[in-house]
């Protein structure tokens, strides 16, 4: 089905709902998707997919031990603390640890896998047509108790990127590996602004919020810019349980709050858009096809893009030669907490920290959160 004729983001809901092809979401889930900006859908992933992708990751948190230890950086490896709260002990011996497991930019193949499942791509068909792209901006988020570094303040995803994809759409899966509501102090741990992506506009964002890599938001500028008040019924907290999945239009204005619990609140971004459209990650690493119609000898080739550190990409990617970035990736220091990239570029320096002091010396890592 040819949906071309359609602005990318800023839906007429009416067309959609004429286009909806069955699926794993409901007609009134679909539509939801483009009239709110998200929708959770509930019960969609099976508990071992989420199992196999958390013995992954206590997989990385133990080369991340190992690394730290090997190099003096912490005593105690807490080999027998569980997976949500090991990170935070290490943490604790080395401040910013779960800074560089955000960073390690390898894709691990349990979350290769279930980036590929058939459950996430239906949904994603559903949504955007039957080819079907995943976008390289993937993320692990390690949100450790109390911790600025953790702390997602209003934005859109579109500020993070190059303008080239402003409209284009890009759909976002969020799936925590525990579930993320009020009894496990998820109190409006992700919270969207309804409708927020309907005037298809990429609002005024502020670098960098606090000690962080973040941009930043006002609820000024999405009043003005959006013309949606911010109130109990615009700002919705999205509670979404084990094994259910927030799916977000890149549009849409979302916050992540402080972890005021004991436990780590482990969970994934997943992104999909059409391949033949501009994913905005600057040049630096294509899209990977993950679905192509009417091919039914279509495989899916994780070997060399998965391999790809998209960190050490963008580390490179601000240098003015290459003689400069060869010097600055052999003098590199694998345990930097720092962050920086690009889209510190779009947008105004309006607070300068150990971030974007690092911007200024050429020297940037990709992640946003």
């Amino acid at each position: 089905m040819d949906r071309s004729c359609y602005p990318p983001l800023s839906k007429d809901i009416a067309a959609w709902e004429r286009d909806y092809e069955s699926g794993p979401l409901t007609e009134n889930e679909f539509k939801q998707f483009f009239e709110d900006g998200f929708v959770i859908k509930h019960d969609l992933l099976k508990r071992d997919q989420l199992e196999s992708v958390i013995r992954g990751i206590e997989r990385a948190v133990d080369e991340l031990a190992q690394d730290l230890y090997r190099a003096g950086k912490i005593e105690n490896l807490h080999e027998n603390v569980g997976f949500y709260q090991r990170l935070t002990a290490i943490d604790a011996q080395f401040p910013n640890a779960s800074v560089l497991l955000h960073k390690r930019g390898v894709l691990p193949s349990e979350v290769a896998s279930l980036w590929a499942s058939d459950a996430l791509l239906r949904v994603a068909k559903q949504l955007l047509g039957p080819d079907i792209a995943g976008h390289p901006v993937w993320n692990l988020r390690t949100k450790v108790p109390n911790q600025e570094q953790a702390t997602v303040p209003w934005h859109q995803d579109t500020a993070y990127l190059d303008k080239e994809c402003w409209n284009v759409l890009q759909v976002t899966a969020w799936i925590p590996l525990l579930d993320a509501n009020r009894e496990n102090g998820f109190l409006q741990m992700n919270s969207v602004l309804r409708g927020g992506h309907r005037p298809g506009k990429t609002c005024q964002h502020n670098c960098c919020a606090g000690g962080t890599w973040y941009v930043e938001l006002s609820e000024e500028e999405m009043t003005k810019t959006l013309q949606i008040p911010i109130n109990d019924q615009t700002v919705v907290t999205c509670e979404v349980p084990f094994g259910s999945v927030l799916f977000l239009n890149n549009l849409v204005p979302h916050r992540s709050t402080e972890n005021f619990s004991e436990k780590i609140r482990w969970s994934l971004d997943l992104r999909w858009q059409k391949p033949d459209e501009p994913n905005g990650f600057y040049g630096l690493k294509e899209n990977i096809l993950m679905a192509k119609e009417n091919d039914e000898n279509f495989k899916l080739d994780w070997e060399q893009w998965s391999t790809i550190n998209r960190t050490k990409l963008q580390e490179a990617a601000v240098h003015d030669s290459i003689k400069e970035q060869i010097k600055e990736l052999q003098h590199d220091d694998p345990f930097d907490t720092t962050i920086s990239g690009p889209w510190m570029h779009n947008w105004p320096i309006v607070h300068h920290n150990k971030h974007t002091e690092k911007l200024t010396t050429n020297s940037t890592s990709w992640h946003k959160s």
